[in-house]
């Protein structure tokens, strides 16, 4: 049973899609909250040109209800049923996510970013922006922001500080200094750059609307999501170093050549991808783990600043936004005793992030190399014929992160046991004529009993 609730004065260092999500949750707590962000109010600025669009599924759909918000937000959204592969000159191929009806919801990341601050504001919510944090009392809940780090400070108090503030959080390298804190990063070999491709001139869409579209290349690859505009948002993801990077391409000439050989079917393109290649910025991926997330009763970290991870699963939004779910979870089972909601809140969501966290690498390797292979098609088939036949049985992991809310830890543990089963099922002979045999489902069946 919920105890009895007091309001609390709480500040939130970042203004990005789970600071924003938070302050609504608190807010309707009846919490007073105020917003720190050392950037300019994103509604006021060009967007910087480095976005990877967002893939809203379950968890966050969840989140965004609970806070009131959900229809709103769908308005913003575009379904995505199926992966649409395009792989060399073959003709685009479509792999369905999951069930009828089952999608993937692409959002500009900025769109979303500044209709979330609007709907923040409207609650009640004060956010200072320009306003850059340089130093945090933990024991005693203060923040100090100012022009420079050797300036005047000023000095704010509050009852609980959240850090929302990213995969470089000012909170959590001040909670760094603290003994037996742990903490780790790492940066893949692979970065990005964001690329756009124009409406037709009567705003429709030049690809189909409804698909995540890969250009699947081994070691690199594109994607594009779909805008309300008419537009798609690509990222084109690419090695630093080595034949075929960042490195390599250094020259208008060898990026139309390199868009010319690899993505021969977006012609029409080319000029404009290469003109997006040398505007906007090179941006590197990063993997960080850290623990605690908590601080006592006064400090807690959440979405990135706990646990960024790489977008391959399209799960970074969504894990941050199944953060401030589990919170308000336990802010109605304990009440005001936020030491014991603080200590929870970390003890479940930890595994669940590191989880995510290996999933979503390991989804970098099946998008860019996996998707263009036969055998891996026809795994994906075997596995798809099962589920339809056997749904009790057989939840793909692909499904079980991105349209359910069972645990992320769940979801590794149980796609392990899976992966291993197919292993086994692919090197039965002949597989290709006998995939949807009963042969195959019956030894399926049987290694389901035995694992």
């Amino acid at each position: 049973m919920a105890q009895m609730q007091q309001t609390k004065n709480i500040a939130i260092v970042g203004t990005g899609l789970v600071g924003s999500l938070l302050a609504l949750h608190l807010r309707k707590k009846g919490h007073s909250v105020t917003l720190f962000d050392r950037r300019p109010d994103v509604r006021k600025v060009e967007f910087s040109g480095r976005s990877i669009n967002l893939a809203m599924s379950n968890r966050g759909w969840k989140a965004l209800r609970e806070a009131g918000i959900e229809e709103e937000i769908r308005e913003l959204a575009i379904p995505l049923y199926r992966r649409a592969m395009h792989i060399d000159n073959d003709p685009v191929y479509f792999q369905n996510y999951g069930k009828d009806g089952e999608a993937i919801y692409s959002i500009s990341r900025g769109v979303l970013n500044r209709k979330m601050i609007d709907l923040a504001e409207a609650a009640g919510a004060v956010f200072k922006f320009e306003e850059k944090v340089w130093e945090v009392d933990l024991s005693e809940a203060k923040l100090y922001t100012g022009e420079s780090e050797k300036g005047n400070w000023e000095e704010y108090d509050f009852d609980l500080i959240f850090g929302a503030d990213g995969a470089f959080s000012r909170v959590r390298h001040k909670m760094q200094r603290q003994s037996r804190f742990n903490y780790s990063q790492h940066f893949i070999d692979v970065g990005y750059k964001e690329l756009r491709i124009a409406a037709n001139a009567d705003g429709s869409h030049k690809l189909d609307k409804n698909s995540f579209h890969i250009w699947p290349r081994g070691k690199f690859m594109l994607i594009a999501m779909p805008n309300l505009d008419g537009s798609f948002t690509c990222t084109l993801f690419l090695p630093f170093e080595g034949e075929n990077s960042f490195e390599s391409l250094q020259t208008e000439p060898a990026v139309q050549d390199f868009f010319e050989k690899y993505f021969p079917d977006m012609q029409e393109e080319i000029s404009g991808f290469t003109k997006d290649f040398f505007k906007n910025p090179t941006s590197a991926l990063v993997t960080v783990k850290c623990y605690p997330w908590t601080y006592y009763d006064k400090i807690a970290l959440v979405g990135d600043a706990a646990h960024a991870i790489v977008p391959f699963f399209g799960q970074g939004m969504n894990a941050g936004f199944e953060d401030i779910s589990e919170l308000g979870r336990l802010e109605e089972v304990h009440g005001n005793d936020w030491e014991k909601i603080f200590a929870e809140y970390q003890e479940i969501r930890k595994p669940n992030a590191d989880a995510i966290a290996e999933l979503s690498y390991r989804n970098f390797m099946e998008m860019s190399s996996k998707t263009a292979d036969p055998d891996f098609l026809l795994r994906k088939k075997i596995e798809k014929n099962f589920t339809e036949k056997h749904p009790e049985k057989w939840i793909p992991a692909y499904s079980r992160v991105t349209f359910s809310e069972a645990p992320y830890s769940e979801a590794l543990k149980i796609g392990d046991r899976q992966a291993a089963i197919m292993d086994e099922i692919m090197q039965i002979p002949q597989i290709e004529e006998k995939w949807n045999s009963a042969e195959v489902e019956n030894r399926i069946l049987k290694l389901l009993q035995n694992k």
